[in-house]
């Protein structure tokens, strides 16, 4: 489908030679010559964004002005808010976002046929690629079959999503699939779909060139940042209007410059620099801001480290992580098998357009941070938050200090002190290090033909090579293969309490893996292949072995989980784990090996080899030239341009999915996983103004860092929750309930699982975790329960929380489910910038508290009513009174401001969402 340029943008067009190539572009500098302004000193970053605005200049959505403002923003040192409308190139999903994008198209066509129009208007018109990687659950592990048999159960568990996904292949246009068992969905990005440079026809036939950009339904979409190519997660909801022509209107974000200097040491990864970098930068504040590196570092710096560190945008709290063009993102794209003739257009349009970075590249910064690289160390991150860097020389005192602290302020349960008791108390046994007092332990009969042994507190249960952060990056991953070669050489393996597994990114890993000959040696020390995708980082984990989760649920222990992810909030990895750390893919080898997070791993034996000499973490630790001989030698052009050459093809498995066919989806009535949601159901052909919010009931009083994993966790649910008891009501076996992520496509069971993370804390109630509140009859009930009870009496509901409200995944559900449980409003000390997007796009109100207020310096119980008027005048960021009647009948007025940040967002919410706004728009030009 032709791009459709802006009419008032050919002042700004014209031509670049390439090699035998001839295209159109837009020149910043052809802008700088018509009078536009003085652009020469924008970030890169930034740059594409201008170039965004020249393309799609039209008068209209895109004007002069708008233009202009980015001049402004150099003037005015990094800084002019102006609201722009900026249009992406294309669009990626995974499959537990993407199955209920496709849900909500599928429904648009439904509801625009209701509205007197036609089912073919609903429909992508930028490209949109989906690649299936959150649904491989780690079910068997440390065996050769456990590839082919968690391969097998995903098929079982997932075959309506995947007869769902394949109906959309077909019903859409500008619509691909990339079939289970690929690689995830930012690896693909990075090796295979992006382009840095992309070219394409205009709507007059003329093949123009233009930054490849995009944006994501995953938050780690900012991964493809790393070779240039500008692109970011939001939510579904946003994603979805996107491909249906709407552009994103966002603000001229500032751009945080981080300058890299010196070169990294012996002994040290990427993962080390990215885990420094996001403790960095969520300490200094970049929320809804650009970071963008530069400095002479880079020249060192490989792209797959660029790219690890332009992952973790989201928790560092920026938009992106953005890397400009030089000579290794060529590097990159010649190695990774982009076509050559690509790579020279890429080159020639980055020298030509400004986006090149050289010795010369100093661009203006709204503010700026430095780092030498040289005194990165190794380091891991945890328990709970992937911004709790920790030198892995302190890694066993700060968790002990953890421990500590956590048992200092628990009571004993009950029903756990016998036990306790009976074995010498809720001691440690005699080699646990530090202040033994504070750890428990519980034992554990044999497991597997192993010897009986003890699990206590910092028993490591889990450690996993996963997720799109490390094992896109070669130099980490044959770091670990290297580490498990020499242990296995000396003897050592995994301790039998450790669940083991290997989830590449894409299959080129495994390519270079056997190529080097590292796999046998990670599959002897326990690590086998067990799926491509995201499995552990997403909460696939998969369960423990049943003697080892009764253990830790009978004695209250905290299990320890060492991945190398991204993630680590609490209840995310496994219902068994409570600290989770995040760490380098030969750190994760290496701390199975030791099996226990209170032992120091820098300086502590790691066991014994076949002489019975101590084996040292140095012993195993492989030298930067040896990882690299190996990188050159197996990671190669012809591996990618071979495992990528039938992507969309499938295995026979996918191949032999049957689904239906049509332009509108036949909903079976009986499905679990696929559910007409209500959204579109019974709506009006025109919106009204948004209505005043009056004595509304608090539905959950939340604390700071409150994740969208905690509004809408990802993993598994027992048959005890509201969404269990769903699904045994409708005859769902407890072994088929999957994960809550794998059930996005259902609203029924999506409702029933907001705000029902097992270690959520609503602070309504003492000492309680999970998903409860305080129902209409003042007694603790589940979330969803006191929900519906307040819809039936027509009560409106509220949320109060603290800072960071909504940190984490690009979670849409997050914001669904909280409208759909009948949350008119959410009050918080501030927001992360993709769920306040999601919020405004599900039509509830963002509010922040002004004037130091907070929920503790209101005294708030959760038992007081929430009135807040003026909302159907309201402007964006405008600050209203918020009326809160206490529970002994006084008042108290405070004033918010609404996070409402755009016109056309208050337009979403008038109509109910963003949406609801499309499908008007739409019906109206049928």
């Amino acid at each position: 489908m032709p791009i459709n340029v802006g009419h008032d943008s050919a002042k700004t067009r014209k031509t670049l030679k390439s090699g035998d190539q001839s295209v159109a572009f837009y020149s910043i500098k052809a802008a700088e010559e018509a009078g536009l302004g003085d652009f020469s000193r924008l970030p890169a970053a930034l740059k594409v964004v201008l170039e965004n605005m020249l393309r799609f200049e039209d008068g209209n959505t895109v004007t002069q002005d708008d233009i202009k403002a980015f001049a402004e923003w150099a003037k005015k040192g990094g800084k002019n808010p102006r609201e722009i409308a900026y249009r992406p190139a294309r669009v990626l999903m995974q499959d537990f976002t993407g199955v209920p994008a496709v849900v909500d198209l599928a429904a648009m066509r439904d509801g625009i046929l209701a509205l007197g129009g036609k089912a073919e208007q609903i429909n992508p018109l930028n490209p949109v690629d989906l690649v299936i990687d959150h649904s491989v659950m780690i079910d068997e592990f440390g065996n050769p079959r456990a590839f082919q048999m968690n391969v097998d159960r995903e098929y079982e568990r997932n075959m309506e999503r995947y007869q769902f996904l394949k109906w959309g292949q077909g019903a859409f246009n500008n619509f691909r699939v990339v079939p289970p068992g690929t690689g995830i969905c930012h690896q693909v990005n990075l090796e295979y779909l992006s382009q840095t440079v992309w070219t394409d026809t205009d709507q007059n036939g003329e093949e123009v060139a233009y930054p490849d950009t995009l944006v994501g339904t995953d938050s780690h979409t900012t991964m493809v940042n790393g070779v240039a190519v500008l692109g970011w997660g939001v939510g579904g909801i946003e994603a979805e209007a996107a491909m249906l022509g709407q552009p994103i209107s966002m603000l001229i974000p500032e751009v945080v410059g981080f300058e890299l200097t010196g070169e990294m040491t012996e002994g040290t990864t990427g993962t080390d620099l990215v885990l420094k970098v996001v403790e960095m930068l969520r300490e200094r504040g970049v929320v809804s801001k650009f970071v963008e590196f530069y400095g002479k570092g880079l020249d060192t710096l490989p792209l797959a480290d660029r790219a690890t560190i332009a992952n973790m945008a989201p928790e560092y709290g920026a938009t992106c992580g953005f890397f400009p063009i030089d000579e290794e993102t060529l590097r990159y794209l010649t190695n990774t098998g982009r076509d050559k003739d690509r790579v020279a257009l890429v080159k020639a349009y980055a020298k030509e357009n400004g986006l090149w970075r050289d010795e010369n590249y100093a661009p203006i910064y709204t503010d700026t941070l430095h780092l030498d690289m040289g005194t990165i160390v190794p380091a891991i991150s945890g328990p709970k938050r992937p911004q709790d860097f920790v030198a892995l020389t302190e890694a066993a005192v700060t968790f002990r200090e953890y421990i500590k602290g956590q048992r200092s302020s628990e009571k004993a349960p009950e029903k756990q002190k016998d036990r306790w008791e009976s074995e010498g108390g809720p001691a440690a046994p005699r080699d646990i290090p530090g202040d033994a007092g504070h750890h428990r332990r519980g034992t554990v009969a044999s497991v597997n033909g192993n010897d009986p042994y003890q699990l206590h507190d910092g028993s490591i249960v889990i450690a996993s090579i996963t997720s799109c952060t490390n094992t896109s990056n070669p130099y980490v991953m044959i770091g670990a293969g290297l580490v498990a070669r020499k242990a296995r050489e000396l003897g050592l393996t995994r301790k039998p309490w450790v669940k083991t597994s290997l989830a590449p990114g894409s299959q080129v890993v495994s390519d270079y893996l056997e190529a080097a000959g590292l796999q046998e040696d990670l599959d002897a020390i326990g690590f086998n292949l067990v799926g491509y995708g995201c499995t552990t980082c997403i909460g696939n984990s998969g369960p423990l072995e049943p003697e080892i989760s009764k253990a830790i649920n009978d004695y209250d222990l905290i299990g320890v989980s060492v991945l190398s992810g991204n993630r680590n909030f609490e209840g995310r990895i496994s219902p068994d784990v409570r600290a989770n750390y995040l760490a380098s893919p030969p750190l994760v080898v290496a701390y199975s090996l030791i099996g226990d997070m209170n032992v120091d791993i820098a300086a502590s034996p790691l066991g014994q080899d076949k002489d019975g000499n101590d084996v040292y973490l140095k012993d195993i630790w492989p030298t930067s030239d040896e990882i690299n001989a190996l990188v050159e030698k197996t990671v190669t052009r012809d591996a990618f341009q071979s495992k990528y050459a039938n992507v969309f093809k499938g295995d026979e498995k996918w191949q032999a999915v049957e689904t239906s066919e049509g332009q509108t989806y036949d909903w079976p009535p009986e499905s679990t996983y696929v559910q007409n949601p209500p959204y579109f159901q019974g709506m009006s052909k025109e919106p009204s103004k948004i209505a005043d919010i009056e004595d509304a009931r608090i539905l959950a009083l939340l604390g700071d860092m409150v994740t969208t994993d905690h509004i809408s966790p990802a993993g598994s649910f027992k048959e005890s929750t509201p969404a269990g008891q769903y699904l045994r009501e409708r005859q769902v076996p407890v072994r088929e309930f999957n994960s809550y992520g794998s059930r996005r496509g259902n609203h029924e069971v999506m409702m029933r699982g907001t705000f029902a993370n097992i270690r959520i804390r609503n602070e309504m109630l003492d000492d309680v975790e999970g998903g409860y509140t305080l129902g209409p009859d003042g007694e603790q009930m589940s979330i969803f329960d006191a929900a519906m009870a307040y819809h039936e009496q027509d009560t409106p509901l509220v949320i109060f929380a603290g800072e960071q409200y909504g940190a984490g995944s690009s979670r849409d559900w997050a914001a669904k489910g909280t409208a759909l449980l009948g949350v008119r409003a959410v009050i918080a000390e501030d927001f992360e910038r993709i769920h306040r997007s999601n919020l405004v796009g599900m039509g509830v109100v963002p509010f922040e508290f002004t004037g130091g207020d907070t929920r503790k310096s209101l005294g708030l119980t959760g038992k007081e009513s929430v009135t807040i008027k003026g909302l159907g005048q309201i402007k964006p960021q405008q600050e209203v009174p918020c009326l809160i009647r206490m529970e002994d009948g006084t008042e108290k007025e405070i004033t918010i401001r609404c996070r409402i940040d755009t016109a056309i967002e208050i337009e979403y919410v008038e109509n109910g969402g963003v949406l609801n706004y499309v499908l008007r728009n739409l019906a109206k030009t049928a």
